[in-house]
């Protein structure tokens, strides 16, 4: 009977052990990231499944390297394989916009993402006139040129606390009333439970834009790293010039939803120029926090000294003052050694999760003048 009992726990055993392989196969099917040579921005929207790839202007499209981040045991191949492909180098020199599908472990799971590759250099003016709605929030873009060369946002990460109903109500949107047109309106917002619950704990959402892009999967574990700036630039930059309307939020708040007394909010505008020694180097929501050594990258940075509370358009022009000693190498700029990055937020400590619910920043007509 003993030696009975014994085999009966062996076979449960091994029929234990056979269940947990079994649910061990995962049934996740997604592009988590991608990266790869000449690769300068990628922008990956989870919901349309699409994402928009750019990369410096006379990099080799015939075989761009895509390194893509899946779940465990997920596998991806092109919907149609070109003579030229040798993953992970593949051929968009016919087709600039590619199909390409994502298998989950176990099988059961196919999911089609449609992969664009553009090729392009920044632009000089942004009016905020070009609006592509992917539900449930706005996406702006920086120019029609080539496609969707699109601004940036932590949109998508504020969609996580569940307080948006429509697109009006995410931190970043555009807005009718513009200088000349639309504009961009960013406000910060509560996060509600959600927010407070996380940790580190994020109590408000400043409105925020940027030129670069928002990576989803640091926007709970390292928010400040979520946001990454900049896009490479081969001139030499002067001054940035536009207009502003702000409206600062009622009680100002701390990382702990404490109020902070006799203290108001206050908006934020800058560019910086700094050298990418790769194109994976970027700069991030850490840009301020002291001690930060990426930061001694920047060359140059144009920032407005205090977003004046006003209701009406008002002019700011900021010029480009050399930073950490350094100065702007010709051969780098010929070479896509530098970056170019515009910020603009509601709460100027936003990134850390201090500021005003309902602080209003609008901005229309932006320039950037080069020699």
């Amino acid at each position: 009977m003993k030696f009975k009992n014994i085999l009966i726990g062996i076979s449960l055993s091994f029929l234990a052990m056979s269940c947990i392989q079994d649910e061990a196969l995962n049934v996740e099917a997604a592009i988590d990231g991608c990266n790869g040579a000449n690769i300068q921005l990628i922008n990956i929207n989870d919901i349309s499944r699409e994402i928009d790839v750019f990369v410096f202007d006379g990099s080799d499209i015939t075989a761009q390297e895509l390194n893509f981040k899946l779940p465990d045991g997920a596998t991806i191949s092109p919907e149609k394989p070109q003579a030229k492909d040798n993953p992970p180098y593949y051929d968009f020199s016919t087709e600039k916009e590619r199909k390409f599908i994502v298998t989950s472990e176990d099988g059961s799971n196919k999911v089609t993402y449609t992969i664009s590759l553009y090729t392009i250099e920044l632009p000089l003016k942004y009016s905020f006139e070009n609006l592509r709605e992917i539900n449930p929030y706005h996406v702006l873009y920086l120019t029609d040129v080539n496609g969707l060369m699109q601004w940036a946002s932590g949109n998508q990460g504020y969609g996580l606390c569940g307080m948006a109903t429509n697109a009006t109500q995410y931190p970043t949107a555009q807005a009718d009333g513009g200088v000349s047109g639309k504009c961009v309106k960013l406000v910060t917002q509560s996060t509600g439970t959600f927010g407070m619950n996380t940790n580190p704990k994020m109590p408000i959402a400043a409105g925020n834009l940027f030129i670069g892009s928002f990576n989803m999967s640091y926007a709970i574990i390292a928010p400040r790293q979520a946001t990454q700036f900049g896009f490479p630039f081969i001139r030499k930059p002067v001054k940035m010039s536009g207009y502003y309307k702000y409206k600062p939020g009622a009680t100002l708040t701390d990382q702990n939803g404490n109020v902070i007394p006799d203290k108001t909010d206050t908006g934020d505008i800058y560019a910086v120029l700094y050298e990418a020694p790769n194109s994976d180097f970027s700069l991030d929501g850490d840009l301020f926090t002291a001690g930060n050594e990426k930061a001694k990258n920047i060359v140059s940075m144009a920032r407005i000294d205090k977003t004046e509370t006003t209701s009406q358009w008002t002019k700011f022009d900021l010029d480009f003052k050399l930073q950490n000693d350094k100065t702007i190498d010709e051969e780098k700029l010929k070479a896509g050694k530098y970056k170019l990055a515009i910020v603009f937020s509601s709460s100027i400590q936003g990134a850390y999760f201090e500021g005003a619910t309902g602080s209003e920043l609008c901005i229309d007509e932006v320039e950037i003048t080069c020699e």
